[in-house]
């Protein structure tokens, strides 16, 4: 049988090997991911990378790395994944290393032009993960303002500038002022509290308020540029000390508004226009107590919201926490009044007799209640409530130190103990869990404009007591007693843990020369401090966490 034949048709030529090092031929372009696609199809697809693949493709070639630092690829990813357009907790000044506002000016771009996306996508992860560096504050010459370990040390923030003062009785109290690449200045006071700074004007001056124990204060100009050239502006001495001036627990300035809260929780107004102060008004109650947290806003030229979170008696021997909002008004040769308030408590008991619904509800409400308040904080939106432990007090023939007990009374409850007592810590080991509540602060012409408190959750993670809180833009930093410090994210319920603390005596103590004075153990402090009752102090803003627990001031930066 004949095979048959073959088609006249020639066959098609060979396919060629494609190789890397094939060379094209003479006019011809190799069609490549680069200059196939355009940038704006790139970036869309970049767009569905995970920031960490973003950063992995840079490395492949120049234009990748181009496409992949897109200043609107990486505000679009900043946007989806923490849903705002600035980082959470600014204070003062924004948008310089130095503290000073980028004003926009006649064609030039805008202030939100020159936002690094990435480079704030990077501090919000850090903030996520607890990723930071530590650096000791150098405070030069005025070390021996915060010497002693009992005594509270109070921090403010505002721009790059870093303000302290020390609770510590001293002869000459003074104010520190700190931001890098300047040395510590000192501000003398007039014959020791805390501080409060009034939002910074154009001029890049801020105005402090520095509030003695003894009921007195002092008005600064602060100069961000210059520190060393901050002067007093005025002091203020009440005519008599009593309940109302002395001492003075809480404060908040929104200038001309300085609004003070003592101990004995008397609420006094001041007025401190054209550098002259001007006693307003004076509100009390008699079922809030320390420990205390104020926030003030100005709402408008004549108008100022005060929110204050506190703790409540529940009975028999309880605690639980309110907030009441404020609203001051100084309308036109009128004072600075509160012309509207309103309150709210989580443990609410309805009046008269109940049905099986609301008693679940109160019996919820009976479960949070706690022995002891170590602190609590609100921002305006959330409240964190901080529970104490009690510290069982053992008599002694020794006496406490004057300024020992004055530190603890501000979150103990009203019985306080008598003289020739010393207090024993509790565990140092034992869970924490911080009591979240949403605040509902409706318009007052709203239908329902009664405020609400309502428990969103317990946050757990933390170990050993709490020491005290900060809160800010629905972010909470909790310094415990050990010094451990966490970082919570309300919005989300979630927590990281950015130092763990003194978690134990060090290596060398326990092996080392028992002649060694224990006190200068950093654990051996840590007692100390648990059982008088000292204070820790911590704040942040968009980029750190400034804390002080004992005789060093600590702060931990994100922006790393």
């Amino acid at each position: 049988m004949s095979k048959r034949s073959l088609s006249p048709v020639p066959l098609p030529p060979s396919k060629r090997i494609h190789t890397a090092l094939e060379e094209p031929l003479p006019g011809e372009v190799l069609s490549t991911f680069d200059n196939v696609l355009s940038d704006e199809i790139v970036l869309f697809i970049f767009s569905y990378l995970a920031p960490s693949d973003l950063c992995t493709i840079q490395r492949t070639n120049r234009n990748w790395a181009r496409l992949s630092l897109d200043n609107q690829l990486w505000k679009s990813l900043y946007i989806r994944e923490y849903g705002r357009t600035r980082l959470r907790g600014a204070r003062g000044f924004i948008g310089r290393g130095d503290g000073r506002e980028i004003k926009p000016l006649p064609s030039r771009a805008k202030s939100e032009d020159v936002k690094d996306w990435k480079w704030m996508f990077r501090i919000s992860s850090n903030w996520r993960t607890g990723r930071c560096s530590l650096e000791h504050l150098d405070l030069g010459a005025s070390t021996w303002l915060f010497s002693q370990v009992q005594y509270q040390t109070h921090l403010l923030l505002a721009g790059n500038m870093s303000i302290m003062a020390s609770s510590e009785p001293s002869a000459r109290p003074a104010v520190v002022l700190t931001s890098p690449g300047r040395k510590a200045c000192t501000l003398p006071c007039p014959p020791n509290r805390s501080g409060v700074m009034s939002p910074p004007s154009s001029r890049h001056h801020g105005k402090l308020v520095c509030i003695l124990s003894t009921g007195e204060f002092s008005l600064f100009s602060i100069d961000h540029q210059s520190p060393s050239s901050s002067s007093r502006l005025l002091t203020y001495q009440p005519p008599g000390r009593s309940s109302r001036t002395a001492p003075i627990v809480q404060a908040a300035y929104h200038h001309p508004l300085l609004v003070t809260l003592s101990q004995t929780f008397h609420l006094s107004l001041y007025d401190l226009s054209s550098n002259s102060v001007k006693h307003t008004q004076t509100l009390t109650s008699f079922t809030s107590y320390p420990p205390s947290s104020l926030v003030l806003s100005a709402q408008s030229l004549v108008a100022y919201k005060l929110i204050l979170a506190y703790a409540t008696p529940v009975y028999p021997s309880h605690w639980s926490v309110g907030a009441t909002e404020l609203i001051i008004t100084s309308e036109e040769a009128s004072e600075m009044t509160v012309s509207n308030t309103r309150t709210t408590r989580t443990i609410d008991v309805p009046q008269g007799w109940v049905d099986e619904h609301k008693m679940r509800a109160v019996r919820e409400q009976w479960s949070r209640k706690v022995a002891r308040v170590a602190d609590t904080q609100t921002d305006g939106k959330w409240v964190v409530l901080a529970p104490g432990q009690f510290l069982p007090a053992i008599t002694s023939a020794t006496p406490t130190h004057p300024g020992s007990a004055s530190l603890a009374s501000s979150s103990t409850p009203p019985s306080s103990p008598g003289p020739g007592t010393i207090y024993t810590s509790s565990s140092l080991h034992t869970a924490s869990g911080l009591q979240l509540y949403r605040l509902y602060l409706p318009s007052s012409t709203s239908s329902s404009s009664s405020p609400k408190l309502t428990f969103v959750r317990t946050l757990h993670g933390q170990i050993g007591p709490v020491s005290t809180l900060a809160l800010a833009d629905g972010r909470c930093v909790s310094l415990g007693m050990n010094g451990s410090i966490w970082v919570w994210d309300l919005e989300a319920g979630t927590g990281v843990e950015v130092s763990p603390g003194i978690t134990g005596p060090a290596d060398d103590a326990r092996d080392g020369d028992e002649d060694e004075d224990p006190a200068m153990d950093p654990f051996e402090a840590v007692k100390l401090r648990a059982a008088t009752g000292a204070q820790g102090s911590v704040i942040f803003d968009d980029r750190r966490i400034v804390s002080s627990h004992g005789t060093e001031v600590e702060i931990r930066r994100f922006d790393v």
